[in-house]
């Protein structure tokens, strides 16, 4: 065997041999203002908030959804900055029957 042939071998198992990781949808946050966050989300993506709750005193989480079932998970902030936090598809929106009314 040569040189040339043991080295081309040793770099193919060195490259074949690492492991494959997965590449996230969403590699960081993504922060933007709110107003610039929400037209793109509605705009670029055609989505709309679908729901909402307080996080705290200065947070309000947000779930927008577009009709092809991607979502997307925001944190707004009361200093006026938005940030996605995770994103992902096949959303489905679940009603429940209300308890309360038996």
């Amino acid at each position: 065997m040569t040189f040339s042939f043991k080295f081309r071998t040793a770099a193919i198992a060195l490259l074949l041999g690492q492991p494959a990781y997965a590449k996230s949808p969403i590699a960081e946050v993504i922060c933007e203002p709110t107003a610039r966050m929400h037209d793109k989300l509605r705009h670029q993506f055609g989505a709309q908030r679908t729901a909402s709750g307080v996080r705290g005193p200065e947070q309000i989480m947000e779930v927008w959804t577009s009709r092809r079932g991607d979502w997307t998970l925001v944190v707004t902030y009361a200093t006026g900055t938005s940030c996605i936090v995770a994103m992902g598809d096949n959303w489905t929106n679940r009603i429940e029957a209300d308890p309360t009314r038996g």
